[in-house]
């Protein structure tokens, strides 16, 4: 018999209708099996808190308070009609401020993407934004430097987040959750140059963009794991994580 794409304790109805209004096809398209699978992943991971984000602690070292509201592949429009829209994994609501959640596990140690950025983000986003505005502009001339780190997509979800925020009256901040794993699904190594070029790749951007209205927090997924392993109400969730997605 064939394991549930989800883990115990995941509300599966609400997860399932989550991943089919998202544009990425995870369910259709077979990716979401995947044993390399970042979606599948994010989903049980942080899905597990649908229906009871009480029981979601604030993540270490994030500036955010108590999550009153969770949600999975949370759609952040920017402000403006027409065109595609940042999808973040998780989006975690609390009294004060927004976090989104970008989660990354074997992307960052594949291929680097094209660097794209339409007219419309060459708009004034306000002075609190500037250090992200001046990445994108780098970015754009091909001075960002950044070979491992999709660092065009964190600017494009800063920029969301930043007007989603200001819609909602609160605060932002960008978690960009990470794995280093150290073997792919098949076995193979992964490079530990790419490993390393990867930690001074978020090292650096972290710097770029320090000060900036949304606050970017860079957090591994080991160490988000081993937070919910001494919660006794987190410990078995983070137990059968662990035991779906191996070492991360």
């Amino acid at each position: 018999m064939q394991d549930s794409p989800f883990l115990p304790g995941v509300p599966a109805e609400a997860v399932t209708a989550a991943l089919r209004r998202s544009p990425g096809n995870e369910l259709a398209s077979g990716k979401f099996a995947s044993p390399e699978s970042s979606a599948a992943l994010a989903a049980n991971a942080f899905g597990w808190f649908l229906t009871r984000p009480e029981a979601l602690p604030p993540l270490p070292g994030v500036p955010m308070g108590q999550p009153q509201e969770v949600e999975i592949e949370a759609e952040m429009h920017f402000p403006w009609r027409g065109g595609r829209h940042p999808w973040l994994d998780a989006a975690l609501t609390t009294a004060t401020t927004l976090v989104g959640v970008e989660s990354k596990r074997y992307e960052p140690f594949r291929p680097g993407k094209l660097v794209e950025f339409s007219e419309a983000f060459d708009r004034d986003w306000g002075a609190g934004m500037a250090p992200f505005d001046r990445l994108r502009r780098a970015l754009m001339t091909g001075q960002g430097g950044y070979r491992s780190l999709d660092a065009a997509q964190l600017v494009k979800h800063a920029f969301a987040l930043h007007h989603q925020a200001q819609k909602r009256g609160r605060g932002a901040v960008l978690v960009y959750l990470y794995a280093e794993p150290s073997q792919w699904a098949s076995g193979k190594p992964v490079d530990p140059a790419r490993l390393n070029l990867h930690r001074e790749e978020v090292a650096r951007f972290a710097k770029a963009v320090h000060g900036a209205s949304v606050t970017f927090a860079p957090l591994t997924w080991a160490g988000l794991l081993a937070q919910w392993q001494t919660d006794p109400a987190l410990a078995t969730h983070a137990a059968e994580i662990a035991r779906r997605f191996g070492p991360l």
